[in-house]
């Protein structure tokens, strides 16, 4: 099967309704800040605490995702399979805001793709690089941009205090061109 990876327009803005389907929680991705260098720590949970989570889903719509950036989605003969949408930011970095997969084309390449396609016309529109904020307890995706190239570039741990989510951390990843 020929994956096709292209910018959404509206002959094919059917990839904007792409479902969010389950993840797999292993564990956490633990960062500190060590003489001026990130390190990490993989920790996984005991079988009985892995847990499975799906992300609420959006609405996106053509026109306001163009007026802040740009979507990129990735085709099956026709059907979508991969989305990552793209805003514009006032620095150097485009911001990856959500990239997603369908669960029967992981580990396939589609979001390797869809980032590769969405650097050449990050670099046309005169960005250095892409950057994504990623939580401390979505470990596959930590470790998916570790793979994709990209490096720790900030942690905070104050997002989610005060909320049902607290102890929970984001991790900024940038990509570099």
């Amino acid at each position: 099967m020929r994956l096709k990876t292209m910018l959404i327009t509206t002959q094919n803005q059917q990839a904007l309704t792409l479902t969010n389907e389950p993840f797999c929680r292993p564990g956490t991705f633990e960062v500190t800040r060590l003489h001026s260098e990130w390190c990490y720590k993989l920790c996984f949970y005991p079988t009985s605490q892995i847990s499975v989570e799906t992300f609420p889903e959006e609405n996106y719509q053509l026109e306001q995702v163009n007026n802040q950036g740009f979507a990129v989605g990735t085709f099956a003969n026709d059907l979508p399979v991969g989305l990552g949408i793209f805003k514009d930011h006032p620095f150097q970095y485009l911001y990856l805001d959500d990239l997603k997969v369908s669960r029967t084309y992981r580990q396939q390449g589609v979001a390797q793709q869809i980032l590769q396609f969405a650097s050449k016309l990050a670099l046309r529109q005169g960005y250095a690089g892409i950057f994504t904020i990623c939580q401390s307890n979505n470990l596959n995706a930590c470790l998916f941009y570790l793979a994709c190239g990209f490096k720790i570039g900030g942690l905070n741990t104050q997002v989610y205090a005060h909320t049902s989510q607290a102890g929970k951390e984001n991790i900024y990843f940038y990509l570099d061109f």
